[in-house]
């Protein structure tokens, strides 16, 4: 079989319509039961879109309501991506009857009804996603970056293997920046396609498992295979600004999200826990280049609230060096679920608030204390898929 590098550039076709058989409509009888496939966010996190066996549906957040739905006859959407809040969303195909085949990312204006344009591959599409002027694609070997407007190709990434589709992409206006696994475990590619620069930053040394990019670009989190700290760089200059400990025990970490402000960072994972970490960096003072970089010692100061209680221990000489573990920052807040399932999590527009989705319809609110800290309080509990079942 092929290798993913030696792939040409796909081929793309705006304006396109699939067969009227296997595309999405209002008119086919739901799946009362459905089989969730896949849970995304849209880029300011006010809505969130579910792909099903039988078709898609997209949700408002606050307050939850579902704002529409497109049934397929038992045809699974296995990836949807919404564009902000436009009724622009990318399609593709999964489950055991695919709508479309899992190689296109067919786009679909929800306005209009139809594909208005599609994008094949000769590999399984593995990530989409959407700025209001870009679309990357992400193969398992490689990453390719459109022009939103007539599809065209702007550029395309080699990549070590990444199944998880793991990549980000700035939403600010002007050029993007795009962050990505590299060519060697553990690394990330950060690429300025402003100042048509490339970075690689040696974040982890396994597997990159997740990433997360605040939405001016400029703070980076990336967790390992590991799973057990989680690193916040300067996106812009590829310098460690923070590390902070999820747990002793390995995990699987599942999403990564930083507040609008960058003033908190969200991390879930299969421990069936939320943690809430203070950023102590503030993102907006950070410069292309920044001639001073922070000491390790200066850039990972924790709160009190912040810090494990053995921190009175670093002066003890016992061992001559404590180990890390006792002195790594731990979370200001968090929230305990259901351990082994998938959830993604974003920070809500109410102040100190959490979204957490879940991949068996959960959805729940839940407000932090900035202050204080400790258990997650929740305030909002809702199941998206079974409405009349929402306590």
């Amino acid at each position: 079989m092929a290798q993913p590098q030696s792939e040409q550039p796909p081929s793309s076709a705006s304006d396109s319509e699939p067969d009227d058989s296997r595309s999405p409509s209002t008119h086919t009888i739901p799946n009362q039961n459905p089989k969730l496939l896949h849970l995304s966010f849209n880029q300011d996190h006010s809505c969130f879109s579910v792909a099903t066996d039988s078709g898609f549906r997209v949700y408002n957040c606050d307050p939850v309501r579902e704002l529409f739905r497109r049934d397929s006859d038992q045809r699974g959407v296995g990836m949807v991506q919404m564009l902000f809040r436009y009724q622009i969303l990318a399609l593709v195909g999964g489950g055991p009857d695919p709508l479309y085949p899992p190689n296109k990312v067919m786009m679909w204006d929800d306005n209009e009804s139809r594909c208005i344009g599609e994008l094949s591959f000769r590999s399984e599409v593995r990530g989409v996603r959407l700025r209001r002027d870009r679309i990357v694609v992400v193969l398992e070997h490689k990453i390719f970056l459109y022009n939103i407007s007539d599809l065209t190709l702007e550029h395309q990434i080699v990549t070590i293997s990444n199944p998880k589709g793991l990549c980000e992409v700035s939403q600010g206006s002007g050029h993007p920046l795009l962050v990505c696994p590299g060519l060697q475990k553990g690394q990330v590619r950060v690429d300025h396609y402003g100042s048509k620069r490339t970075k690689f930053i040696a974040a982890h040394d396994s597997r990159l498992a997740c990433l997360g990019l605040t939405q001016d670009g400029r703070l980076l989190a990336t967790a390992s295979s590991k799973g057990t700290l989680v690193r916040i760089f300067n996106a812009l200059d590829g310098s460690l600004l923070q590390e902070v400990r999820r747990g002793a025990e390995r995990a699987e970490i599942y999403s990564l999200a930083f507040s609008s402000g960058a003033q908190w960072l969200a991390v879930s994972s299969d421990k069936g826990t939320v943690h809430v970490f203070s950023v102590k960096v503030d993102s907006g003072s950070l410069g292309c280049e920044r001639s001073h970089r922070r000491s390790a010692s200066e850039s990972n100061l924790p709160s009190p609230s912040g810090i494990s209680s053995l921190s009175f221990m670093k002066g003890l000489s016992f061992s001559g060096v404590l180990p890390k573990y006792f002195s790594s920052e731990w979370s200001v807040a968090k929230y305990h679920l259901q351990e082994g399932l998938r959830y993604i999590v974003a920070f809500g527009h109410q102040k100190n608030t959490v979204v957490i989705l879940g991949m068996d319809g959960s959805f729940y609110r839940c407000q932090f204390d900035p202050e204080n800290g400790g258990e997650m309080t929740q305030i909002e509990y809702y199941n998206f898929l079974k409405p009349e079942e929402t306590s």
